[in-house]
This record gives C-alpha cells, sequence and structure tokens, in this order.
C-alpha cells in the first residue's frame, strides 16, 4: 500500500486528515514535528508528502529544503494557514509541488494530492542499468537478473548516486550529502555501513573502494 507522509502539528486536523486519506486507501505516516518528519523521510520512500509549514522544531519550508538538498524527488502538498502571496511564492520556490490555504475542503485536498502524485508518476525518468542491475527512479525499484531487490530509502539514494556518478568515484561526505543533506548529526560510518548493505543484497562486485577517493560502482565487464 502507498504511504502518505502527513506532516501537521494540530491533533484535530491531523486525525482528519489520516482518516480522509485512509479512506482513499492511503497508508498515513503521521509526524507532528520537524524532526520527526526528517527523520521518517531518511528511512522510509513515500508516494507524497503533505506538509504543514508552523511546526514545532523548526518550520516546514526547513524540511522541504532538506529534502531537495539530498535530491528527494517525493511530490509535496503544503497545507497551511498563510495565505499571502509571498508565502506561496518561498513555497513553491523551495520545490514544493503545490500549495493550499487553510481551511480547505477534503475534496479539494484529495484531489491537489491525486493531481501531484500523477503527474510525479508521469514525468519520464530513464532507467539506468550496470550489468544485469536494473534501477527504475520513477518507480523506486531494484532488480538484478531479474528478480526484485528490496532496499531501503537511503540504500536506494545511495546506490543511485553511484549509478549516475558512474566513471568516477564519489568520497564519504558527497554520498553523506546526498542522503541527508547538511545534517552533521549524521554519524561518519553511515556511509560505510550503506555500502555494507548494498553489497550484502546485490553482491560485492556493485560498489568498489578506491582507497583515498571513496566509492564507486565495479566495472562494467
Amino acid at each position: 500500500m502507498d504511504a502518505i507522509l502527513l506532516v501537521e502539528d494540530d491533533p484535530m486536523l491531523g486525525q482528519a486528515l489520516t482518516a480522509a486519506l485512509g479512506q482513499e486507501g492511503w497508508r498515513v505516516v503521521h509526524c507532528k514535528d520537524a524532526g520527526s518528519a526528517r527523520a521518517s523521510l531518511v528511512d522510509h520512500a513515500f508516494v507524497a508528502v503533505l506538509l504543514d509549514l508552523g511546526l514545532p522544531g523548526g518550520s516546514g519550508l526547513e524540511v522541504l529544503a532538506k529534502m531537495r538538498s539530498r535530491y528527494d524527488p517525493t511530490p509535496v502538498l503544503i497545507i497551511t494557514a498563510r495565505d499571502l502571496l509571498s508565502d506561496r511564492v518561498r513555497g513553491l520556490d523551495a520545490g514544493a509541488d503545490d500549495y493550499i490555504v487553510k481551511p480547505f475542503q477534503r475534496d479539494e485536498m484529495l484531489a491537489r494530492l491525486r493531481a501531484v502524485v500523477r503527474r510525479s508518476r508521469g514525468a519520464v525518468t530513464p532507467i539506468l542499468h550496470w550489468r544485469d542491475v536494473e534501477i527504475d527512479p520513477a518507480a523506486r525499484t531494484v532488480t538484478r537478473g531479474g528478480q526484485r531487490i528490496d532496499l531501503s530509502a537511503s540504500e536506494f539514494r545511495l546506490l543511485l548516486a553511484l549509478l549516475e556518478s558512474r566513471g568516477r568515484p564519489l568520497s564519504r561526505d558527497q554520498l553523506q550529502d546526498r542522503l541527508y543533506g547538511d545534517d552533521t548529526a549524521i554519524g561518519s560510518n553511515t556511509v560505510a555501513v550503506y555500502v555494507h548493505q548494498l553489497r550484502r543484497k546485490l553482491g560485492n562486485d556493485v560498489v568498489v573502494t578506491e582507497l583515498g577517493f571513496g566509492y564507486r560502482v565495479g566495472d562494467d565487464s
């Protein structure tokens, strides 16, 4: 079941939105502050994000900026009481896909959400190949030899970064930035852990260590 991340600190509105989304067949992960939203986005893949701007522990715009800084393309629908044109412009410039102002009608919110999901799925994104490994960035799927390989959201982003940079190694810091943006609280061995997981799931030949430089995908031959 496709999952929606709902980031909303108002308990009554959060409960109502969770119920409405559930009736549409979506599974909902509800976060009530900026910190838990950032953590959920690192650890899970979502079909879309419903994002309030006024949050405890940081603003929704900061959450959105963090997403886009690590190349997370998940569509974002901002829900907020801020109805100034300048607020809408800032949200869209920060990478939001659409914007709806509180109070809003349930049906309009659902229609806008379906639209941003539909647009994201209709985007043309090339499928990447390496030997018999195939990665579909739009569908967020990975196969090897035709067999589906289940990766976490972070493992997927790391593999995608390496395949997009084929031919040159990426340093640990570069890969960490692709995973987490500028979050300096992340442990220094995190990238090595995900590399280990990729090798365990896909084989030791997929990710090669270049001493003094970082990691790259293995040779094609």
